[in-house]
């Protein structure tokens, strides 16, 4: 057992089993040996790749994305552009380098970046170093005005409980002790996190079924949503997930690129659940707009990723326009990334619907 997993298997002696949500939690954060504190997870040489690392193609439009966004706000001559899990800060500067399309822009934002590994915030402040950026370790800590937010593969982090349902109800799974190995064992009473069960699934679902859920996602889809109504603006989020609440277990670690126990090793493995959208969107419903989800694929097109795509095309070689394409392939495709990934944005009523998302059937 690793150090991290003897910090964990003396907390559940002491105290008794844990949840999930607990445990991946100190897995992604533990202050010392938390996954995200560690080394640069991302790339070939990391455990996983995300969209602004597989093409320049999909920060640009984001960015353009921001900027019309802050056409439809009015252009206001400052407010914050904040970034949630930024990576290594491609995204932020390939969003900043094509934005510079609309005059302005640049001028006015204000760079906040939430974000709690060290290793990380170098490397952002690296890809960032002709800009002035603000580092915040939670999304409360960004200053108050008006706000364009993004968070791409942020909210799949987030710590998810699992219950299952029995003879007997819903019943938490924990994590337990077994000699010196970490096992999931279903907790003996009910537990207060299940109100948040969808109540369709909470009512309906057969015995046996699982179902994960996510206080954390809710809690800060609502509080960017209140942030919205109260000072103005928009956010977007790209992640991984559904669309309806349902059941199923999706909770995975993933190390060197390939799938791993999500108990073992602690610290060493990311570990990510797929995004309940319609969560999000209910806590956000009551505050601001709701504009989706949609697919990534179709999100990507509606801005026009093929004709970026063939724009870079024309002035590269041959093994360049190789790379395009398989880029776009994987970004847009239906068997890779352009359905599986959703798209949600959040918006002040007063807001014209942003760019991309502009009818979809969603709104509301």
């Amino acid at each position: 057992m690793n150090a991290l997993g003897r910090i964990i298997a003396q907390r559940i002696r002491l105290q008794g089993p844990i949840s999930l949500a607990a445990f991946m939690a100190d897995a992604l954060g533990h202050p010392e040996h938390g996954y995200y504190r560690r080394a640069d997870p991302f790339g070939k040489a990391g455990d996983f790749i995300t969209a602004p690392e597989i093409s320049q193609m999909f920060g640009e439009l984001i960015g353009l994305w921001c900027a019309e966004v802050w056409r439809l706000m009015g252009a206001p001559d400052a407010f914050r552009l904040v970034e949630l899990g930024p990576g290594r800060g491609t995204l932020m500067a390939d969003a900043l380098r094509a934005a510079k399309v609309l005059p302005g822009f640049a001028a006015a934002a204000s760079i906040h970046l939430v974000e709690t590994s060290p290793a990380l915030r170098e490397r952002q402040e690296a890809a960032l170093a002709d800009r002035d950026v603000a580092w915040h370790d939670g999304f409360g800590d960004v200053p108050a005005g008006p706000m364009i937010l993004v968070a791409n593969e942020f909210f799949d982090a987030l710590p998810v409980h699992q219950f299952q349902r029995t003879p007997d109800g819903w019943r938490e799974r924990l994590v337990a002790l077994d000699a010196d190995r970490f096992v999931l064992a279903a907790a003996r009473a009910p537990s207060p996190a299940e109100v948040l069960i969808p109540e369709a699934i909470r009512l309906s679902a057969p015995d046996g079924a699982v179902v994960e859920v996510s206080p954390a996602a809710i809690s800060t889809a609502r509080a960017i949503a209140e942030r919205l109504e109260a000072e103005g603006g928009a956010a977007l989020i790209i992640d991984y997930g559904h669309t309806a609440h349902g059941v199923g277990e999706t909770l995975q670690a993933v190390r060197r690129h390939k799938y791993h126990d999500i108990l073992a090793d602690p610290g060493e493995a990311d570990l990510t659940a797929h995004v309940d959208f319609a969560a999000l969107a209910d806590a956000a419903r009551p505050h601001v707009a709701i504009h989706g989800p949609v697919t990534q694929g179709a999100f990507l097109k509606n801005l026009g990723i093929e004709m970026r795509a063939r724009q870079l095309s024309q002035r590269a070689t041959e093994e360049q326009r190789q790379d395009i394409e398989s880029a776009l392939h994987r970004l847009i495709g239906p068997a890779e990334m352009g359905t599986l990934f959703k798209v949600l944005a959040l918006s002040d009523r007063g807001l014209a619907p942003p760019p991309g998302l502009e009818n979809d059937a969603g709104t509301g």
